[in-house]
């Protein structure tokens, strides 16, 4: 399973990650050189949830970020699955 929000559509990004050797200069130092880059993932904060969609007298569950979360509080759980529907998805 990829790890896509159903709700807001966030995805792993790429991304850097840099090692770093010397003292700063506000430290008094000479400056911090980068002796060493390595490629990264920024993983999206997923969870499985069931909700009550009282519409069609179920639960459904979906696979969404906290963020997709605050969007079913603040909109809708029947306006996002109309949206999610009309996307093409299935729920």
């Amino acid at each position: 399973m990829s790890k896509v929000c159903q709700v807001t559509g966030k995805k792993p990004m790429s991304g850097r990650r840099y090692a770093l050797r010397g003292i700063a200069k506000k430290k008094k130092g000479v400056g911090l050189k980068i002796t060493g880059i390595t490629k990264r993932r920024f993983m999206p904060n997923l969870v499985k949830k069931r909700f009550w969609f009282a519409d069609e007298n179920r639960f459904i569950t979906l696979r969404l970020t906290i963020n997709g979360m605050r969007t079913i509080d603040k909109v809708g759980l029947p306006a996002v699955v109309r949206d999610m529907r009309a996307s093409g998805q299935k729920i």
